[in-house]
């Protein structure tokens, strides 16, 4: 992927339009707020970012890096996701090699039924994912029968794709071919009429829609009842939110403050984010900050959205314990409540 080369800003200058962002809007997007509450336990803390898996719809986590710093953080450092275990960044923070981070709400859950060493402290966003087919796919039901290009077998894709083929009848054990494939050779494959379908994370899915590659039958921010659910959420190691309370609200505060920069600013969250090292174009991180619907963190439980996923996956066996155990067990909203009371739009 080709990346665009900023002139960087200074942390002056980026503060100078955050608070021009912050003045001319309803966010509380400065730390007021944080000034007034007990420094941060540790001024340490670890969050997911891996190039060779770079998903860009989870950008509030690296657009706030200046707003971990007005938080109290001195040291914020990026871990890449587990050797052989794909982009799951909550089994990272399950793991403890990071301590706060974005995931998939499926990947969470799947997560959370192996261990009990992470939990969920907020959603970030709504649906972002696309499935795109060649010519001869004209709608989700037409995939029985066709092949589903996977990285690996339990992989986020496979678990998305579960759901939704079983949500419309199709038994995705017995009526799909599922075929694994390095991930940067799906667009080839699709191409080439090699594979039928294909599911697609931001900023791949802008690059899939800009190079005409195959056509989007699936859209989980446009389409039910996937829009009405959150994609991503926020999830915590165990450990690092029962002994460090502070740290971790205010590092949720501040993804939370980014989440809605995203929303309001696109164009200084893309200078953010790329200031961070994400590899993706200046161009390319405005349209995916646009079309995801940051905004809405404060209107949707994310509770709803997990007992959602778990009675599904449970179904069909992609987890074992019962989901309403393991959602109760997982579910940390304190923080979030605390913070939507502070962060009013």
């Amino acid at each position: 992927m080709i990346t665009q080369r900023l002139k960087p800003w200074t942390r002056r200058e980026f503060l100078g339009r955050l608070t021009a962002v912050s003045a001319a809007s309803a966010f509380s997007l400065y730390p007021e707020i944080a000034a007034a509450e007990p420094p941060p336990e540790t001024t340490s803390i670890n969050i997911v970012l891996d190039p060779n898996f770079a998903i860009l719809c989870y950008g509030p986590q690296y657009v706030a890096t200046e707003m971990l710093k007005l938080e109290g953080f001195t040291e914020i450092n990026y871990t890449p996701y587990l050797e052989n275990q794909g982009p799951n960044d909550a089994n990272v923070v399950g793991v403890g090699n990071a301590d706060i981070s974005t995931a998939w709400a499926g990947d969470l859950l799947t997560a959370a039924d192996n261990q009990d060493s992470v939990v969920a402290l907020s959603g970030m966003h709504l649906g972002c994912t696309e499935i795109f087919a060649h010519e001869g796919i004209q709608s989700f039901h037409d995939l029985k029968g066709k092949k589903i290009a996977l990285y690996a077998e339990g992989s986020a894709e496979q678990v998305w794709f579960s759901m939704m083929l079983s949500y419309i009848g199709i038994d995705p054990q017995q009526e799909v071919e599922w075929v694994i494939h390095p991930y940067g050779e799906w667009g080839k494959l699709l191409a080439a009429g090699k594979v039928d379908a294909v599911m697609m994370w931001p900023p791949d899915s802008q690059v899939f829609r800009e190079q005409n590659i195959g056509h989007v039958i699936l859209n989980t921010t446009t389409d039910r009842p996937w829009k009405d659910y959150y994609c991503c959420v926020i999830s915590g190691n165990r450990t690092f939110v029962e002994k460090y309370p502070v740290a971790t609200k205010r590092a949720l505060r501040a993804m939370l403050k980014a989440t809605d920069l995203c929303a309001l600013d696109p164009e200084l969250a893309a200078r953010a984010v790329i200031a961070t090292g994400f590899p993706t174009d200046y161009e390319r991180a405005v349209k995916v900050f646009s079309e995801i619907p940051y905004a809405q963190w404060r209107e949707y439980d994310p509770e709803d959205t997990l007992r959602f996923y778990a009675l599904r996956m449970h179904k069909l066996g992609l987890i074992k314990q019962s989901p309403g155990d393991l959602v109760d067990r997982v579910a940390d909203w304190r923080f979030l409540n605390e913070l939507k009371k502070e962060l009013k739009a």
